[in-house]
């Protein structure tokens, strides 16, 4: 065969005669404008639509193609297109260089090596010889075209190597996306299978009629119940507004998650924006918030939301060594992330944030799909203190270039404003609920009063003189411990993170039987508590901890208003014993309650005293310790040759955690689901199904169960640990759910708050 009619593939099958295999011209064509119609959202699709004709130019070389033949060991195919990326385009082909070079193995550090060779290594090294024939198959723009950054995108001063390392994340998700698309079609022909169909999700226009019919049927039978209508009616008032950044300061029970959810949909539609991005703190109530949302747009709401929370791993590259082997090929598919391509999203603030500071192909997948959407950061003040001002600088980057609406939704809004004092602080935020100091009057359902230092058996007493009390403590073992003092009185119960999250809606679910019938409610708790869970009882004790926890403990007292707020007491407590005292990182948080409490006794939860306590947080920590690993810093002295990706990625951690999962074979589904697994072609579904019985345990703990047996892994030869199940039923308990007595154990859960 003459070298001008040699043909080259992109991607190979069984058949050695080649006649299905998939041509390259074709693969690095498709990619190419799937890649482009994937940054047309922020402007930017003709810097991505290169990137996708050249990411697979390695494999216009002969030690490729003898590979797809299996006649080859593995070929860096990636590195030719960064090399001439750089070469036709400058500065610009630079930043497309590091997508192309990682877009299998992730973003490398542009100079300084971490664990995977430098981009400048890799642009060095010794390659196969590329041959001629790319030249004639593709058909690259000029540099003219390519030498622009995408329309109206606005250079801050101050962090344009923060700009940079952003925009070449996004460009590595519209390439990574756009590669890992048109590779599952191929495979999907082969298989006899129709190509994914991306225009099967209902419209936003299609649910917000839903939404409308399911608010519609709301009754304003309460002064309650109007005061929500009145805030849901303003705030889908200012959607015409243009796209930004926004807050909404409702009190808990004000129907915040409704209005933002309309606001959102409004908001989208008037300005061709895409999707809705809900970001919640706690993986705990995720499912129950999705829930809300399916049954807010009734028989769309299954195809409509998509949840990405797992305990579990979801890097698909974990389990395939060799993506060119089409079975190995059909696993990766089925263990692929979520792309983020539904119009309502629910997700965690680890997912949301963690990914956009990632650099591996499957976390950075999804990102493309945030520009030109509405996101909605429920309970802004959660956000952790030591990766506060990169946070801060995120959101207002996505808002600045890249089309994208952030809405800070809380009761207790953070002082991130420059206006607050904020290094660097987001400017020109739009307040959507209507007066939120006379919200905040209008809806006072509560006395928040300080009880001073309690031992154990002061707080046991209080809890036996109520019959209806929530107690709210800083660990599981001080929970532990209340409940095993209070025991024998009627109706105490008791919730922990020990307990699956299935365990956990059944207790509340009799919690709420309990209060609906009069009986007595005595009820020991962790803080998962405060995360939107829907309870209402008289009387809440709370440990001593920040002020924004303490107005979360006091959204589960008097919560639909039905009692006067003198009768509804949230009462503080320091405790007396050392072994239940609190974290570092609370103690902090307390300190600072301390400092404003005197100030604002008379009425500990008014906006004001909310923006004071975080005002002393943030004096408190300063700027350092509110980017704690210095990664603006870091960005700061980096240039575009030198943008460490992957130490952001290390670094760039919402929780510091070894916490490991373990199934809990809880009822019948679980059980069912754990007996599929191990003859499943995929995991995925299987494993958006074990998610509500997992039990997150400390490295140690998990360690010790292990060596004991006590888990085991399902099909280990396959998943690894990915899937470790409970298989001692006497280590689970109705009452307080995964518990020890070996001393390995109790080590262990010491480290856990």
């Amino acid at each position: 065969m003459s070298a001008e009619s040699q043909k080259f593939f992109a991607h190979s099958t069984n058949p050695a005669d080649k006649s299905d295999w998939q041509l390259l011209k074709g693969h690095l064509s498709c990619v190419g404008e799937l890649a482009a119609r994937n940054a047309a959202h922020f402007d930017a699709a003709h810097l991505a639509r290169p990137m996708g004709l050249l990411h697979d130019l390695g494999k216009y070389t002969n030690a490729f193609q003898k590979r797809l033949s299996g006649e080859f060991p593995k070929v860096d195919h990636s590195t030719w297109g960064a090399r001439i990326a750089q070469k036709e385009y400058g500065e610009l082909g630079l930043l497309m260089a590091y997508g192309i070079a990682g877009h299998h193995a992730g973003l490398a550090n542009g100079r300084r090596r971490k664990a995977r060779t430098t981009l400048q290594e890799r642009l060095q090294n010794e390659l196969p010889k590329l041959l001629p024939q790319w030249k004639t198959e593709i058909n690259l723009p000029d540099a003219a075209e390519i030498n622009k950054l995408p329309k109206d995108f606005k250079i801050c001063s101050e962090r344009v190597a923060f700009q940079f390392a952003l925009l070449t994340r996004m460009l590595f998700s519209c390439l990574v996306d756009a590669d890992f698309i048109d590779t599952d079609n191929f495979y999907r022909r082969i298989e006899g299978r129709p190509a994914r169909d991306g225009t099967s999700r209902p419209s936003l226009a299609q649910l917000r009629e839903r939404l409308d019919a399911r608010l519609s049927d709301f009754r304003g039978d309460s002064e309650v119940n109007r005061l929500r209508a009145g805030i849901l009616s303003h705030v889908r008032g200012q959607a015409a507004h243009e796209p930004g950044l926004f807050s909404l300061t409702v009190p808990t029970g004000g129907g915040k998650t409704l209005a933002s959810l309309a606001f959102a949909l409004d908001h989208a539609i008037a300005h061709g924006l895409r999707r809705v991005i809900f970001v919640i703190p706690f993986t705990s109530i995720v499912e129950q918030n999705a829930q809300v949302f399916r049954e807010a747009f009734g028989e769309l709401g299954e195809s409509a939301v998509l949840e990405h929370h797992s305990a579990f791993v979801d890097d698909p590259e974990k389990f395939v060594d060799d993506p060119e082997k089409s079975a190995q090929s059909r696993e990766k598919r089925q263990l692929a992330m979520e792309n983020w391509d539904a119009p309502v999203i629910v997700t965690t603030a680890v997912q949301f944030f963690e990914s956009l500071f990632a650099d591996r192909p499957s976390r950075c997948r999804k990102l493309h799909n945030i520009a030109g959407s509405v996101v909605i950061l429920d309970e802004a003040q959660t956000l952790p203190l030591k990766l506060l001002r990169p946070c801060v600088t995120l959101l207002d980057e996505l808002t600045l270039n890249y089309r994208t609406s952030i809405v800070l939704c809380t009761a207790t809004q953070p002082a991130l404003n420059d206006a607050d004092g904020f290094r660097n602080g987001l400017k020109g935020v739009r307040e959507l609920a209507p007066d939120p100091a006379d919200l905040y009057r209008r809806l006072r359902r509560v006395n928040v009063r300080h009880l001073g230092t309690l031992d154990d058996e002061a707080l046991a007493g209080h809890l036996r003189q109520r019959e209806q009390v929530l107690c709210i403590v800083n660990n599981r073992r001080h929970a532990r411990a209340l409940f095993d003092a209070i025991a024998d009185q009627p109706g105490a119960c008791h919730l922990t993170t020990l307990m699956c999250a299935k365990h956990r809606s059944a207790v509340l679910g009799e919690i709420r039987q309990r209060l609906k019938d009069a009986l007595p409610c005595r009820l020991i708790s962790t803080s998962l508590i405060e995360a939107g869970v829907d309870i209402d009882l008289p009387t809440v004790l709370r440990a001593q901890a920040g002020l924004d926890s303490i107005a979360q403990a006091a959204g589960r007292c008097n919560r639909e208003g039905r009692r006067e707020p003198a009768d509804s007491e949230v009462l503080v407590f320091a405790t007396a014993n050392p072994d239940w005292a609190a974290p570092p990182e609370l103690k902090q948080f307390a300190q600072a309650f301390r400092s404003v409490e005197p100030r604002y006794r008379d009425d500990l939860l008014a906006p004001e005293a909310i923006r004071a306590y975080f005002r002393e947080i943030y004096w408190q920590k300063g700027d350092k310790e509110l980017d704690a690993c210095g990664l603006l810093d870091l960005l700061k002295a980096s240039r575009e040759d030198s943008l460490p990706f992957e130490n952001l990625a290390s670094d760039f951690r919402l929780i510091e955690t070894t916490m490991r999962p373990v199934i809990i074979p809880w009822d019948d589904i679980a059980r069912d689901a754990l007996a599929k697994l191990p003859f499943a072609q995929g995991c995925g579904a299987i494993a958006r199904r074990l998610q509500p019985y997992v039990v997150q345990l400390p490295k140690q703990a998990y360690d010790a169960l292990s060596h004991a047996h006590a888990i085991q892994a399902v099909r280990p030869d396959i998943y690894g640990e990915q899937f470790m199940q409970l298989v001692n039923p006497r280590l689970y308990d109705e009452r307080f759910g995964l518990h020890w007595d070996n001393p390995q154990f109790i080590q262990a859960e010491r480290l856990v708050y």
